[in-house]
């Protein structure tokens, strides 16, 4: 029988005032999460504190990693039946409402992520302070897993925040930093980290009344405003997911309306969703990403403070921009300030969309240096050069860059269709040369290619994945090969689209096709934003010398090169591209969408075959990181194999 006394993943301090002080430190974890077994103890805790009520109680993570992440999502991936999946949101539900109704105040103490089944212990909670530092993160993501919120989120969310702010954390997983909890009303106070302990024995203590939702955003929770609100969220939900791939979503909102929250009532949602495909292949998708976060964690690498950056035009600059962003120094070579100059307005736009407060995005600003005399290089502990793809300028550059650097300095190349051994000839240290290969737009695009060439240690990839990991993107190592692995997809999916534009399909119907599948965005739309100028050159270096496409052809012969000069496959305006109305997906021709990706699944097949990515989770990895490509099907090589399956089986019923 477990006792206050034998407890392994709680710990229960009570001081002489009657305080009591609860600490969360899952034994065996780099991070808390909520199991089977640190709920059961949580209810021993609970048990103990009803017998003896404290005068308050304050619950904290014995963690630097952070408060919760949330539930285990090992116990979600086990969940065999439908019996299975409802007991396990009992559970969540039962503990998180024990928690609410107990007599004496609590409070939430958060430091660093406080997500899903973390934020429903939280909100179960009468008050939440959370610490005014980066990296505090509060959010209901399960909607991301093909899920919901299921231990109390989807009823107390609204009530303290209000209607409207809560279906946008619920629908989209979209996380609140400190200061946006504070002004949300979802934390009572935003607090500097040194205050915190103190802050929270005031005001546990305070007698105060629990945050509640009030003015339009509260009246919202009730009916008859509630079935607006819920029917509004329907259409943006359908208007984003015509096809319905992402059951969750609509399920949050009916749960919300319908069934004040509490899933329990609902069982028949329960199941579907629990059982359903996406929710599988999300979990999958969630497990990739795992993966890549774990390849930016190599033990024994010294981290990165400062990088110097060779070529500021929009990838070097935005490259500069995103580093400096994350905490390193930067300095950011051009040959002139007229060149670096578009690069730092870039990045002053960034640092005041990302980081709210104006000290915080000062010093951002502050770190990234104008550096036009190259002075960065001999202080570096990587230099990147991102300059234009011509191998000739790239190797001048580095014999220059090479005497310069200090002797443990990476260097790496943002090439994106260059080998490395072209680029390593004439270097004295040809394996100090590494690719790590952004994605336009850097600040958006989580995943980075690392390139490493046939032969090579393992010494300089596990450098530059930790650099990966450390600027907070995904770190996949690929092998030198013409487009790696993501432009090697992408091209032969960008051309067979552009080849039905040739057989007369309208644009705006060949990127509807592909949105419906479940594409972020269409393959001509993505041409344009890439610059058309650029997919013929990776086309051609990809297609073996095959004649480009004529519709690819004909505009390139117009100098309408997409986006960037305002026509391509579309004109563009603010930004956006416009589109014709009438030409949907209604009016494709049957079968479109599966002859479009199909050239993808091949070229992700051959790259794995070719030893460009070591196995078939990490090509899918990369490509739904690097493409968007839609993550409801956990993948194009497990889409395939799940459509074949799903035949297979067709074709044995019939029989």
């Amino acid at each position: 029988m477990t006792t206050l006394d034998t407890l392994s993943h709680w710990r229960l301090d009570r001081e002489p005032d009657g305080l009591a002080w609860l600490t969360f430190d899952r034994a065996g974890s780099a991070v808390n999460a909520l199991s089977a077994d640190t709920m059961s103890e949580l209810v021993v805790v609970l048990d103990a504190l009803d017998a003896e009520p404290p005068k308050g109680l304050i619950i904290q993570s014995g963690k630097t990693t952070g408060f919760i992440v949330g539930a285990d999502v090992n116990e979600f991936a086990s969940l065999d039946t439908p019996e299975q999946g409802r007991a396990l949101v009992s559970r969540g539900w039962n503990l998180m409402n024990r928690l609410a109704a107990v007599r004496y105040p609590t409070l939430a103490l958060i430091q660093g992520h406080c997500l899903g089944g973390g934020l429903e212990l939280a909100l179960a909670c009468r008050y939440r302070l959370v610490a005014d530092q980066p990296g505090t993160s509060l959010a209901l993501p399960e909607v991301m897993l093909g899920i919901f919120p299921g231990w109390g989120g989807m009823l107390r969310l609204p009530q303290v925040i209000g209607a409207p702010a809560a279906l946008d954390m619920m629908l989209t997983g979209r996380a609140a930093d400190a200061r946006r909890a504070a002004s949300l009303g979802l934390a009572d106070a935003r607090v500097p980290a040194r205050l915190l302990l103190a802050a929270a024995r005031q005001t546990v203590l305070s007698r105060k009344p629990p945050r509640r939702a009030r003015g339009l955003g509260g009246l919202m929770n009730r009916w008859p405003l509630k079935s607006i609100v819920a029917n509004r969220a329907r259409k943006q939900i359908a208007d984003k997911d015509p096809l319905g791939h992402y059951p969750a979503a609509p399920a949050i909102v009916d749960i919300w309306e319908k069934h004040g929250g509490n899933a329990l009532k609902a069982p028949e949602l329960i199941d579907r969703i629990i059982a359903s495909g996406t929710a599988r292949n999300l979990l999958r998708v969630f497990r990739l990403q795992e993966r890549l976060k774990a390849n930016g964690k190599q033990h024994g690498v010294t981290p990165a403070r400062h990088v110097h950056v060779v070529g500021a035009g929009v990838m070097g600059g935005d490259i500069a921009a995103w580093c400096a962003l994350k905490g390193m120094t930067v300095t950011l070579q051009d040959q002139d300030m007229a060149r670096i100059a578009p690069a730092i307005k870039r990045a002053a736009d960034l640092y005041a969309r990302r980081l709210k407060d104006p000290r915080q995005a000062r010093a951002a600003f502050d770190r990234l240096v104008p550096d036009t005399a190259g002075g960065g290089v001999p202080l570096a502990d990587i230099v990147i050069e991102a300059i234009s793809e011509q191998p000739e300028a790239k190797r001048a550059l580095y014999q220059s860059l090479e005497p310069r650097m200090k002797a443990g300095a990476l260097l790496a190349t943002n090439t994106s269709s260059l080998s490395l051994e072209t680029l390593r000839q004439g270097l004295a240290r040809p394996d100090r040369l590494v690719g790590i290969h952004f994605f336009n737009p850097v600040a958006k695009m989580p995943l980075v290619e690392v390139v490493h060439a046939e032969g090579d240690d393992d010494t300089a990839a596990a450098r530059a994945c930790a650099f990966v990991g450390q600027i907070d993107k995904l770190a996949l190592p690929v092998k030198s090969a013409p487009g790696f692995l993501v432009n090697a997809v992408l091209a032969p999916y960008m051309l067979q689209a552009m080849r039905s534009v040739d057989e007369g399909v309208a644009p705006e119907t060949v990127d509807a096709a592909m949105v419906a599948f479940g594409m972020p965005m269409g393959p001509l739309e993505l041409a344009d934003t890439v610059g058309l100028d650029i997919a013929r050159a990776a086309g051609q270096e990809l297609a073996g010398g095959a004649e480009p496409p004529r519709c690819l052809a004909d505009r390139l012969a117009r100098n309408e090169l997409g986006k960037k000069s305002g026509k391509g496959f579309y004109t563009w305006r603010d930004g956006k591209p416009v589109k014709q109305r009438g030409a949907d997906v209604a009016s494709a021709p049957s079968g479109l969408a599966q002859r479009l990706i199909q050239p993808l699944i091949d070229a992700t097949r051959q790259r794995v075959a070719a030893g460009v990515v070591a196995d078939d989770d990490l090509a899918d990895a990369g490509v739904i990181f690097g493409t968007g490509f839609a993550p409801f099907t956990g993948g194009p090589l497990h889409y395939q194999e799940s459509s074949t399956m799903q035949q297979g089986s067709k074709a044995a019923r019939a029989d």
